[in-house]
């Protein structure tokens, strides 16, 4: 029996698939979740989620929020996502290069706090993408 996948970010649902089983980051460490998992409710954290479907593991990078599991459905609520595989080594690269330039430059000038965490979440979104594409491989 498979556990359904949903990754919703502001924007849209960005994935919904039947899966065998996910491996979330989670502020608590990493959670396996497979079939008739204990219902969940935890604070996601930028990092790298492993999805496994038909024996073939996938990676996604996934940024800040929260993860449900209830029944075998496992929600997650998320500011980013993409599906690694789509993504260019270049231009993972160029991403953590601007982010953590700017949180660089942020610090430095007279930004709020809630800029400052706002640069930094980027920054981790970032490295979790370079992180999950260099497990895809």
């Amino acid at each position: 029996m498979p556990v359904t996948l949903e990754i919703v970010t502001p924007d849209a649902t960005v994935y919904s698939e039947d899966v065998d089983h996910v491996v979330v980051p989670t502020t608590n460490g990493k959670i396996d979740i497979l079939p008739h998992h204990v219902p969940i409710i935890d604070k996601l954290i930028a990092g790298d989620l492993k999805v496994e479907r038909n024996g073939v593991v996938e990676y996604l990078a996934v940024s800040s929020g929260f993860v449900e599991v209830y029944s075998d459905k496992v929600s997650i609520l998320t500011d980013e996502a993409i599906n690694i595989s789509d993504q260019d080594d270049s231009k993972i690269e160029e991403a953590v290069k601007r982010a953590q330039d700017a949180l660089t430059e942020g610090k430095k000038s007279n930004l709020d706090l809630a800029a400052i965490q706002k640069l930094e979440a980027a920054a981790r979104f970032a490295l979790a993408q370079q992180v999950a594409k260099g497990k895809s491989r």
